[in-house]
């Protein structure tokens, strides 16, 4: 129990801290929105799309896109595996009855 103390503290202050630095909803501040008004007046010029969300995810987004698409092919195909790989128990013909 005393162990875990310090841990939790070391956890507990910096999320703290960072609740602490979040802006109240609603509040209007130049640092958290200027890429949102970016996309909202120039998306559609800049990127040629006529949906802003397509552009968004295709040309301002496309490497983080590529990443998550990569990151989940390779999870599923590592659980797959992991799964295939399980060695049977002994008598189990996988549904199957060989007959002599």
């Amino acid at each position: 129990m005393l162990l875990a103390l310090p841990l939790l503290v070391a956890i507990a202050v910096p999320l703290f801290m960072v609740v602490a630095e979040i802006p109240t909803y609603g509040e209007v501040n130049q640092t958290f929105n200027y890429v949102v008004e970016r996309y909202n007046t120039e998306a559609l010029r800049e990127t040629g799309a006529t949906n802003v969300v397509t552009g968004i995810i295709l040309d301002y987004r496309a490497y983080d896109t590529m990443i998550e698409t990569t990151v989940l092919f390779s999870g599923t195909i590592g659980v797959l595996l992991a799964l295939k790989s399980q060695p049977r128990r002994r008598g189990e013909s996988g549904g199957r009855r060989h007959h002599p």
